[in-house]
């Protein structure tokens, strides 16, 4: 692990592979990589895409430099050979077996689907399947960078944190740590756009089923359920329990968590707000706004920034705090991104977006 900080430091790009290159995620991974400085694309895999070249895949990569690469299968030994740092934006369930023989044949890994993000026994009931690799589930580190950077910087294998997750816990966990709001229920209000379901093709998020509609999905068994409650258990040590309802709203890109919690004596807004800034101060991607302030996911769009609002009401005795972000960068390539610079020693905000891209 130490060579990739010397070689990062040294100026030496890393090799880095991209698995799912064709979907959606994989996608934004290849666009936000091709303008890193320490980070070169050596392999592209994927499963029903092999064969393909990148442009044929993704065609609004077509005039980048890496548009003729080819989509490769993923055999370990050949991928951890190319690739000294690997993205995996493979479907939930694929990548828990790929991975770790990745891991052990000498790369580094960063999963952005939720196959490392669980304990063993929450798979069945919230994934659907068995883990394969139950041992390696607590050789994971959970990749939140502002709030577990210093862990993540020796991980040989991050667990990318899911967008919702992202939002919700980055929101509620300085809240909760400072004794501003009680630990549960806390009550989660979520919306997403398409891109959230990925690339394939299906009734539920055809034009013609989502044009005007907002509904409700996967209640109450959203995987990123217990993934919030694993998450600020782990910030602050507290045992939580989360309620969450997600909607699919007709947007491609952006998520917004609401998140209702049980406030504390003589909690106001300044006081949440002040709290909230003062954790995050030093963290670029993070954008907590005054009093009165709205986030917006749109503002988010295209960068690696969440937004942050938290307002006490105390006529309900409840505390607010809403969370925005794109989906696909903050929700997913780029925050992996972010943790791959931190895994290599270099600045968290190398090679990533602060601005949004408007209208």
């Amino acid at each position: 692990m130490q060579g990739l900080h010397t070689y990062a430091l040294m100026g030496e790009a890393i090799g880095a592979a991209v698995l799912g290159a064709s979907g959606f995620t994989g996608g934004e991974l290849v666009r936000l990589l091709h303008g890193h400085p320490g980070l070169e694309l050596r392999f592209l895999g994927g499963a029903g895409s092999v064969g393909q070249t990148l442009d044929e895949a993704q065609p609004h990569l077509g005039a980048l430099d890496v548009g003729a690469m080819p989509i490769q299968a993923m055999e370990p030994a050949i991928v951890a050979t190319a690739a000294d740092l690997v993205f995996s934006a493979l479907p939930s369930g694929s990548s828990a077996g790929l991975l770790p023989a990745i891991v052990e044949a000498g790369s580094r890994a960063i999963d952005l689907a939720g196959d490392f993000r669980l304990p063993a026994e929450d798979y069945p009931p919230w994934y659907g399947f068995d883990h394969p690799a139950p041992s390696w589930l607590d050789r994971a580190l959970y990749g939140l960078p502002e709030l577990f950077a210093k862990r993540i910087a020796d991980a040989a294998l991050v667990a990318n944190p899911g967008c919702y997750a992202t939002a919700m816990v980055l929101g509620c966990a300085p809240i909760l740590e400072a004794g501003l709001a009680e630990p549960g229920p806390i009550r989660v209000d979520g919306k997403t756009g398409l891109s959230g379901s990925g690339r394939g093709a299906m009734e539920a998020t055809s034009f013609a089923s989502t044009e005007d509609a907002i509904r409700p999905y996967r209640f109450p068994g959203h995987q990123h359920t217990p993934e919030m409650e694993r998450g600020l258990a782990l910030a602050t040590g507290l045992d939580v329990s989360v309620l969450f309802v997600p909607h699919l709203i007709p947007a491609v890109r952006g998520v917004v968590t609401t998140c209702y919690l049980p406030a504390a004596p003589g909690v106001t807004t300044e006081l949440l707000t002040s709290c909230l800034a003062g954790a995050y101060e030093l963290r670029p991607f993070v954008r907590v706004l005054p009093p009165g302030a709205m986030v917006d996911a749109k503002r988010t769009r295209g960068s690696n920034v969440v937004e942050l609002q938290a307002v006490a009401d105390p006529r309900t005795g409840t505390v607010v705090v809403i969370g925005a972000l794109d989906n696909l960068v903050k929700g997913a390539a780029g925050q992996a991104i972010q943790n791959a610079n931190l895994m290599l020693g270099l600045p968290e905000s190398v090679g990533l977006p602060t601005a949004g891209v408007w209208p």
